[in-house]
């Protein structure tokens, strides 16, 4: 029962933004319509990889160092990363913005700054130490006012940018209290511009994650080269819902993470490991059943009429969803455990390439179901190479890397 509340927990905080949309979807496809729905789909999927840039992608492998004597150093030095790459990324929606960029590059600019500054929250931490409450109840904080903000703003400036400046603003509520409450335990963040074994530790990670992101929740960003923003509308209108269905489920190995680090040197983890892949497998399959089914009353309901084309799509995109769960019960609770990172590359890279098949194909079909059955090519491809990795290689007990290309660094 611990377990199933802080899976609950850490579900509504770090995913509640997809419960959330729920709500808010109906009253954004009505004003925007399917080609403002389209473009808000790129934003949101640059939103996804602005928040990957930002924090390296590494969130769980520095949650699993929270305890370690040398955390204040990790968290001076983390801060100093995710800050200076927020910059950058804001500079560059003020050059782009004064240059005049319009539709998807724009778009492209503002999800990436909105992505960021959820990235800037001292999170990790509050999830490192188990504090699965404290962390809902900051993030919830932050999803009322995006509630509100988007039903006061987006009825009169209904513009793409709007919804997603909306989603950026809501974020720093929950930026401010989570490093409030970090500064009050740990004490005030110690900078310094040694960042070099952060960044020696976050590389690999970071790439994979881009790469996980870029043909995952980031697709959208790629496919609005080859598809015109209805099609990219039609899209959404199915991802979005499938994307939901996944953060309820996603949370499973964020719970999991600070108990998989204490067992990390037990000698049944490998055996644990197993049983958690099952079981997430499990719920998944059950979870997509369920969408496909309801999908023509889902989509009515939340969307209207004009995206009734998006419930094929829907019930194909919904049996994605056994294979993201077991790719995010991987890649956040038992790598990190285990402090691997090469194999979340290879997996990225694996996914990637799949992926980029998919596009190849789609920008001579010039049809939005080639791009679905690509990323659920994708994501099953991705998650096979962790069965036939990952979840078999057996876990080094000395808290070590169990590959050779990999190193655990501490600054």
């Amino acid at each position: 029962m611990r377990l199933l509340r802080d899976v609950l927990l850490v579900g509504f905080g770090t995913y509640g933004q997809f419960l959330v949309t729920l709500i808010t979807l109906p009253l954004t496809a009505r004003l925007l319509g399917t080609e403002g729905v389209g473009l808000v789909a790129v934003g949101m999927s640059a939103y996804f990889l602005g928040s990957v840039l930002v924090d390296l992608g590494a969130t769980q492998y520095f949650s699993a160092r929270v305890h370690d004597d040398d955390v204040h150093r990790v968290r001076g030095a983390y801060a100093v990363v995710r800050l200076t790459i927020f910059a950058a990324l804001v500079f560059a929606l003020a050059a782009g913005w004064a240059a005049g960029l319009h539709d998807a590059p724009r778009m492209l600019l503002v999800g990436a700054v909105a992505g960021g500054v959820w990235s800037l929250s001292e999170d990790w931490v509050l999830i490192g130490h188990g504090r699965f409450g404290a962390s809902t109840a900051y993030q919830a904080a932050g999803r009322v006012v995006y509630l509100v903000i988007l039903v006061v703003a987006l009825p009169r400036f209904p513009t793409p940018e709007v919804a997603l400046a909306c989603l950026g603003a809501s974020s720093l509520v929950t930026v401010a209290a989570t490093w409030i409450d970090t500064d009050r335990r740990l004490g005030r963040v110690q900078f310094t511009t040694a960042v070099g074994p952060i960044l020696r530790t976050a590389a690999p990670v970071l790439a994979s994650r881009l790469l996980l992101t870029g043909y995952g929740q980031g697709g959208a960003a790629a496919y609005s080269a080859v598809l015109n923003a209805a099609s990219l509308g039609v899209y959404s209108a199915a991802d979005r819902l499938v994307r939901a269905g996944q953060s309820v489920l996603d949370p499973i190995g964020f719970a999991l993470l600070p108990r998989m680090v204490r067992r990390s040197a037990d000698a049944d983890f490998d055996r644990r490991v197993s049983r958690g892949a099952l079981g997430c497998v499990a719920v998944a399959v059950v979870a997509a059943a369920a969408i496909t089914v309801a999908a023509p009353l889902a989509v009515r309901v939340v969307y209207g009429t004009e995206f009734d084309d998006a419930v094929n799509l829907l019930r194909i995109m919904a049996w994605i969803l056994p294979a993201t769960t077991l790719t995010s019960y991987v890649t956040t609770a038992v790598l990190p455990a285990r402090r691997r990172t090469s194999t979340v590359l290879t997996g990225a890279i694996v996914g990637v390439a799949t992926a980029g098949v998919a596009l190849a194909i789609t920008a001579v079909t010039g049809s939005v179901l080639t791009m679905v059955i690509g990323v659920v090519v994708s994501e099953w491809a991705v998650a096979t190479w962790f069965v036939l990795t990952a979840l078999r290689a057996p876990a080094d007990r000395s808290g070590n890397a169990t590959t050779p290309t990999t190193r655990k660094v501490s600054p």
